[in-house]
């Protein structure tokens, strides 16, 4: 779990108990101030008389160009380092973490904070977050620490696959690549969601798109980040989006294109303990579900009795967050 460090020097006792109620791990407030902190909460200080002495257990480095970084890499060897970058940030980054430095990056909000925590795939350590708004600390937080989700993935067995007219369809085109077994969750209703398989399978007629989900139609929901749903039709360049595995494991995305076409769709639907789920989905040999044991199934090799993998969920949405209410989505 990445280290996530508040600046509040010069002194600023509203950052400080943002930073409690957050869930930081540590504050750098200045020399005599220690003590302050300790009467609001219980978490670490950097200062000079803290928890983590600055100047010993910490040092900060400015790097401006080779020779900044050079000092970062040999003082990262034997204490933690807070690095401030002046100009290029993520080169000196890589070459920190690449030189097994403990690095704390200074960002300016959670999305510096996550391009900081995954550089490299490793990431540094943590950050160190330079911000004057109580709601940013939060919000690097919550990007920071939260854990991956899990989804509760089910065998359905098909009941009916039935031909329709045309419908405007939506090609989910991500910024990262997928493997065989992974798709994204979409349904007619967030009740009941088939898990989609990537374009990433062989086909002598069209080239893997392995970074694609071709998802289904406007109308139809997709599981989101947050344990949240959209509607395909919500989905924009930049969105996040969620990459789902065979196993129910997860991983976060960034959309790079939402391509809506027209194109002639199939009903599927599907029976698990008594419960329906159906999807809307184009009709074409390349658009895929996912079996239980993780491989890719065409649409149009669905039968009765056929067996994929769906969410079931009991709980309705609203504007795309769970609620206990009653909902029947026909």
């Amino acid at each position: 779990m990445k280290q996530v460090w508040i600046r509040a020097d010069p002194w600023q006792k509203d950052l400080v108990t943002a930073a409690l109620e957050a869930g930081a791990d540590a504050v750098l407030v200045p020399e005599g101030r220690s003590e302050e902190v300790r009467s609001l909460g219980i978490i670490q200080t950097v200062a000079p008389d803290g928890d983590l002495r600055l100047g010993e257990d910490v040092v900060e480095v400015e790097i401006a160009g080779k020779e900044g970084e050079r000092l970062a890499s040999a003082l990262g060897q034997a204490r933690t380092v807070i690095v401030r970058t002046t100009d290029w940030t993520t080169i000196p980054l890589e070459n920190l973490i690449a030189e097994g430095a403990a690095v704390i990056a200074e960002v300016a909000d959670a999305a510096e904070a996550l391009v900081a925590a995954t550089t490299l795939e490793q990431g540094t350590m943590g950050v160190l977050l330079v911000t004057d708004d109580p709601a940013e600390i939060k919000r690097t937080v919550d990007a920071l620490k939260s854990e991956a989700e899990e989804v509760p993935l089910q065998t359905a067995r098909i009941t009916t696959v039935r031909v329709l007219g045309m419908g405007d369809r939506v090609c989910v085109d991500t910024c990262s690549n997928m493997r065989v077994g992974e798709g994204m969750l979409v349904g007619n209703s967030s009740a009941g969601m088939f898990l989609v398989h990537a374009e990433c399978v062989d086909n002598p007629y069209v080239e893997q798109r392995p970074f694609r989900v071709n998802a289904g139609p406007v109308h139809a929901y997709i599981r989101v980040p947050g344990e949240r749903t959209r509607y395909l039709s919500e989905i924009r360049s930049g969105d996040d989006a969620l990459i789902v595995g065979h196993d129910g494991g997860t991983r976060t995305t960034i959309v790079g294109r939402s391509k809506v076409e027209r194109r002639p769709l199939l009903l599927i639907e599907a029976e698990v303990e008594g419960t329906v789920a159906t999807a809307i989905l184009q009709n074409a040999e390349t658009i895929r579900l996912v079996t239980p044991q993780g491989q890719p199934l065409s649409v149009v090799e669905l039968g009765p009795g056929s067996e994929v993998l769906v969410m079931i969920e009991g709980t309705g949405r609203h504007f795309g967050v769970k609620v206990e209410e009653t909902i029947d989505e026909k």
